[in-house]
């Protein structure tokens, strides 16, 4: 299987990476009115597992590629990729606005992940789809314990 891939830098993973980031360093620098994800976390392990999976899945979309791949095209992969940091992107539009429930707090966390993992199947990298989805159900499960049982 890793002689279907090859180290090498992959522009576009990055760029979905800062793309997706860029509304985090916001919030990291102004807080939202009404900011409940400034609280403290009750999840701590499965944050750690999360950590650890997103910190692979990224070094893979940005440093793994598969050889027998295309250069990067609008597929229909890719055009729901951009769908969803366009949704997330609302989510924290919502957000910013003070709109804060539990369709808002999913908003900001399934499109992406979603974003992350259809971009890896695009790419066909199983190396970054692993610890996407390891990251995706670390994520889901850190919402749904802190912020949508709360409600």
């Amino acid at each position: 299987m890793t002689k279907r891939f090859k180290m090498e830098f992959d522009f576009w993973g990055l760029i979905l990476f800062m793309i997706i980031m860029v509304p985090n360093f916001i919030w990291f620098a102004v807080p939202a009115p009404n900011d409940i994800l400034r609280m403290e976390s009750v999840t701590p392990i499965v944050d750690g597992i999360g950590g650890v999976a997103q910190a692979v899945f990224v070094a893979a979309i940005c440093l793994v590629q598969r050889i027998d791949v295309e250069k990067l095209r609008f597929s229909k992969l890719i055009i729901a990729t951009l769908a969803m940091v366009v949704i997330y992107g609302v989510g924290w539009i919502l957000y910013y606005l003070g709109i804060v429930n539990p369709g808002v707090v999913l908003l900001l966390t399934v499109p992406p992940c979603m974003a992350f993992l259809l971009f890896s199947l695009d790419r066909k990298n199983v190396i970054a789809t692993v610890p996407v989805v390891i990251f995706t159900i670390c994520h889901v499960i850190y919402v749904f314990v802190n912020y949508i049982i709360k409600y």
